[in-house]
């Protein structure tokens, strides 16, 4: 069982001491990097599902038995003809392939970018959390070190 001395205790960081203060602001920074960078992802991720919104949106009867280009990989494209225009495969994630209809392929990657939408929400709102917690830091940190400095220059005259 888990015992209550593993939840995180609040520390007033007006108590800490400059060396203590830079950890935190060090360990914040790091935090605030990673956060960034899944941000970042997350966006990323959420313009591929869009791209391939448009890409479904693309397969339609008119285009039946025009020539095309169909991707092998990111870089290699073959030429090809669409037969079915009313059925598409889509990557439903590690590694497996469905066959679904126009409309159900539409459906999927639309509740996809909702759904990275919400945790992107949710990302930014940690994200300025953790912000307003380092300008509150360096804040104190700039006080203390003024501190620091006016006791020295009473202490030497």
């Amino acid at each position: 069982m888990a015992s209550s001395s593993a939840a995180p205790q609040q520390i007033n960081v007006t108590d800490l001491d400059v060396p203590q203060l830079a950890d935190v602001r060090r360990q914040l920074e790091e935090e605030l990097t990673h956060l960034s960078n899944s941000y970042a992802q997350l966006r990323q991720a959420q313009a591929k599902f869009r791209a391939c919104m448009e890409n479904v949106g693309q397969v339609n009867p008119e285009n039946s038995d025009k020539t095309i280009l169909v991707p092998l990989t990111n870089s290699l494209y073959v030429p090809g003809k669409l037969k079915d225009t009313e059925h598409v495969i889509v990557d439903v994630g590690t590694g497996y392939y469905v066959k679904k209809t126009r409309a159900q392929a539409m459906k999927h990657y639309e509740a996809k970018v909702d759904y990275i939408r919400t945790n992107l929400e949710a990302l930014q709102e940690t994200i300025q959390k953790k912000q307003e917690n380092m300008n509150y830091l360096i804040n104190v940190l700039q006080m203390k070190l003024q501190q620091q400095a006016s006791g020295k220059e009473t202490k030497a005259g």
